[in-house]
This record gives C-alpha cells, sequence and structure tokens, in this order.
C-alpha cells in the first residue's frame, strides 16, 4: 500500500486491517491527527482513500482510522474488507459503516 502525509511518502506493508482502520508498518512518522492519503492496489484496481492519524509507534508504525473512501472505489473497498476481514467480523460490514467521500 502506498501512503502520503504531507511530504512523507512510503510504500507499507499493512499488519491489520478493520472496518474502522488499519496499522501499517513503517519507520517513518507522521503527528497525531494528521490526515493521510492511502492508496491500496488490488485485484479490481486501485481504491483511494483518507485516513487519520490516531497513534504512532516509533519505528514500527502508525495506526489509521479510516476518514473517508472515493464514492467510485466503495464497492472496491466493500469487496476487499469482506476478503480480508475474517468471518466473525463481517457482521458490521455493511455500507452504512463504510466512509464515504
Amino acid at each position: 500500500m502506498l501512503w502520503r502525509c504531507g511530504r512523507t511518502e512510503d510504500t507499507s506493508r499493512v499488519k491489520d486491517l478493520s472496518v474502522g482502520g488499519l496499522f501499517i508498518e513503517t519507520s517513518k512518522v507522521c503527528p497525531v491527527d494528521a490526515t493521510v492519503e492511502l492508496h491500496f492496489l488490488v485485484e479490481d484496481g486501485e481504491i483511494r482513500a483518507n485516513a487519520i492519524v490516531r497513534y504512532v509507534k516509533a519505528g514500527n508504525g502508525i495506526g489509521l482510522q479510516f476518514k473517508t473512501v472515493r464514492s467510485e472505489d466503495q464497492a472496491r473497498f466493500s469487496t476487499m474488507m469482506k476478503r480480508l476481514i475474517q468471518p466473525g467480523d463481517r457482521a458490521n460490514l455493511t455500507s452504512e459503516t463504510i466512509p464515504k467521500q
């Protein structure tokens, strides 16, 4: 996944993913409450979203909360989440839980 926070940009591995957000592995840092642009490349194409930095583990990564997903990427985002999240966690994945832009 590619991400950008101000002038900081990196390609990082997603370590943890949920409907509400994700944790990415990176040695780079962004300030808490900063907006991060996310670019996922999935089987069906690209997904662009914005997230807010909720916490930073220096040297390990950044915890992000989803803020918005581009309207044209909503279906791909939903498909990605359904494919990656464990079956027991899917109960809360509805169109109302996906942040819209």
